[in-house]
């Protein structure tokens, strides 16, 4: 091990080749899913009979070397828990050199626990869920491609090797979304995520090309060293470029709108992504980028007021949805937007932001998988007005769901109860408005997740005559009950202050201060307002009988929320169609001007040739005049001469 040191930073650089025990291995973390993706892709139909194993064993590994990285880190000092692998140079032209160079640190390691533990589970789930599907082979490489680009992001050491992994997860993404591309609504979807993404990568985009700009490189390590010497103007601009890129990939306002539409794919492609994983990568890139924010407060404002906005938005779409999985996708906008406000409190609000980003993985897969089983159980019904009493027919999924439904909500002693509270505690503490409005989300939350629970488990049975819910096999039930322990057990990450000390050395230490209420009094409030939601939701749905079809006659409130709060006619409104109209004008100039200019002088041309045509005609009695009469002219105008 040697020491690497830039900009006045150092850090430990490991050997890839196996010298420094254990960490020598951490390019292996993400070189064994992409060596499953890569055998499952071009084996071809040659490993449709061992394939889901292979994906699945792959994610396993890629697990158990993380989880080993994990502890031999607890056991080093404070001081030593950076560690760097240089594994090559991938970019060499004149001054600008960037390396693959993987980073492990207290915040990686903790993101390599959860990519790998919950993407591991989705693969055993996966098995169960995709059995009868001709194409599962193929579905387990784009499963293991996503967590091989999704590791590369988080582990790497520059903002160009994150670029790579970021696009990695995009096309995953895009691939799964998809996957079923026979039906009309999976390929719109996975187009419609694949083009939203690429307006938030323009933001990454540019703002790494600020950051070789200023800098002179793309590392971590150089830019926290220096980014104090940049100016105000230029921290704000990267700030903002930062929050564009994790707006797409989070589904923050105003990029939210591919999220929903994006539960055309199967319900494992739903947890995996866009509830334990991808859509938590903006959250990675802010907390990441902190001593890019901690110097620009502007910058830090946005984030808080894009996150608070978010986390009503996705809130108020949970409340009006009857398809089980986009309600979930709703809840994962607004569960984000909480990341994301706590990412934007600064060094008050970093570790929460992480905190409550693990338990949501958790608790999320856990329901996503759930909705999964239910429809798996209902011939892939996802209209929960179709549902009713399934808690009798399917009692492990029922009390699995309920864990999570517990810990999102944040009953006492779940594991949403500590992350998702702590971030609204020091949101009414640094920035009353936006903890108002995060108190009012959760009490939104207690409303549509008790909605969900009761058309989907409880009242009379309003399934079709041929439906026969039943549980799922046990392949499926067994990580609902791993994730159901997580989601109950998950805020141990908090006892003791655990999770904040441990990512102090990245995201830094809070200076301490009194809040100007005692924090049970918060917690009392916040209990207050969810139990005012699951009232309420008790009173509207739970004593009611529930519509078999959805009335039409309601408020436009309703109407709203049912149509997404229309994102989509806002996009087309203020961006597609004037963007449709740019265009259009930019083809009819580029025909009238640029291909006229060319067009018309190619006209001209053709035109004089046409009538120098008419004197090569062919005759030779043409051609004999001609010259008898040049000889005329010559002599005549010698005569002229002459005289």
């Amino acid at each position: 091990m040697f020491l690497l040191s830039e900009g006045g930073a150092s850090i430990p650089v490991v050997d890839p080749l196996g010298a420094d025990g254990v960490f020598s291995l951490l390019w292996l973390v993400i070189a064994l899913p992409l060596a499953g993706a890569t055998i499952l892709l071009l084996g071809g139909r040659r490993t449709d009979a061992w394939g889901h194993w292979l994906g699945t064993l792959t994610a396993v590994g890629s697990f158990v070397l993380s989880l080993v990285l994990f502890v031999s880190m607890l056991g080093r000092e404070e001081g030593q828990r950076q560690v760097v692998q240089h594994l090559y140079d991938w970019i060499r032209v004149g001054d600008l050199t960037v390396s693959i160079d993987l980073l492990l640190d207290p915040l990686s390691v903790l993101f390599l626990l959860l990519i790998t533990g919950v993407g591991s589970l989705i693969h055993v789930y996966s098995i169960g869920y995709m059995e009868h599907d001709p194409r599962r082979r193929r579905f387990f490489a784009y499963l293991n491609l996503f967590v091989a680009a999704m590791l590369m992001l988080v582990l790497s050491e520059n903002y160009l090797g994150l670029f790579l992994g970021w696009e990695g997860v995009g096309l995953a993404s895009y691939l799964l979304i998809g996957f079923w591309q026979h039906k009309p609504s999976a390929a719109a979807a996975a187009k419609k995520a694949f083009v939203v993404n690429r307006v938030g990568d323009i933001g990454l985009s540019l703002g790494i090309a600020l950051f070789f700009v200023t800098f002179g490189s793309t590392s971590f390590t150089v830019i926290s060293a220096n980014a104090s010497g940049a100016s105000d103007g230029v921290l704000t601009a990267l700030g903002l470029l930062l929050l564009l890129a994790a707006c797409g990939k989070s589904a923050q306002v105003p990029l939210q709108s591919w999220l929903l539409d994006a539960m055309e794919g199967p319900t494992p492609v739903s947890a995996l992504i866009h509830a334990a994983t991808m859509v938590t990568a903006g959250v990675y890139l802010v907390v990441r980028s902190n001593f890019v924010f901690e110097l620009a407060p502007h910058a830090q404002t946005a984030v808080v007021v894009v996150a608070t906005v978010t986390l009503l938005w996705g809130a108020v779409i949970g409340c009006a949805k009857d398809d089980i999985k986009k309600a979930l996708a709703g809840s994962t906008m607004s569960q984000i937007g909480y990341m994301m406000l706590a990412a934007g409190l600064g060094v008050y609000g970093y570790a929460f932001a992480i905190f409550h980003l693990i338990t949501h993985g958790f608790f999320k897969a856990n329901m996503f998988l759930g909705a999964g089983s239910v429809m798996h159980g209902m011939n892939d019904d996802v209209d929960m007005r179709r549902y009713g009493a399934l808690r009798k027919a399917m009692p492990v999924t029922f009390l699995t769901f309920a864990m999570g439904y517990l810990a999102i909500i944040g009953f006492p002693g779940f594991s949403g109860f500590w992350s998702k509270d702590k971030i609204i505690e020091t949101a009414l503490i640094e920035s009353p408005v936006a903890g108002i409005g995060a108190l009012i989300g959760a009490g939104v939350t207690g409303f549509y997740m008790t909605r969900l629970m009761l058309m989907t488990f409880f009242g009379e049975k309003r399934w079709k005559d041929d439906v026969h819910p039943h549980e799922s096999p046990s392949v499926m039930t067994g990580p609902l009950v791993v994730l159901a322990a997580l989601s109950v057990l998950g805020g141990l990450l908090y006892l003791g202050h655990w999770i904040v000390d441990w990512l102090s050395p990245v995201v830094g230490t809070a200076p301490k201060h009194e809040p100007p209420v005692p924090a049970i009094v918060i917690t009392l409030l916040v209990l207050a307002v969810v139990a005012a939601g699951v009232a309420t939701a008790w009173l509207l749905v739970g004593k009611r009988p529930v519509p078999v079809t959805a009335p039409q006659d309601v408020s436009f409130a309703t109407r709203a929320a049912r149509a997404d709060l229309y994102g989509d006619t806002i996009n087309e409104t203020l961006v597609i169609n004037p963007g449709r109209h740019a265009t259009a004008g930019l083809t009819r100039g580029d025909r009238s001007l640029v291909d006229g200019l060319f067009t018309g002088s190619a006209g001209v041309t053709a035109a004089l040739g046409a009538q120098l045509r008419k004197v090569q005609n062919g005759f030779v009695r043409s051609y004999a005049l001609s010259v008898v009469g040049g000889v005329v002219l010559v002599l005549a105008a010698l005569l002229v001469v002459n005289l």
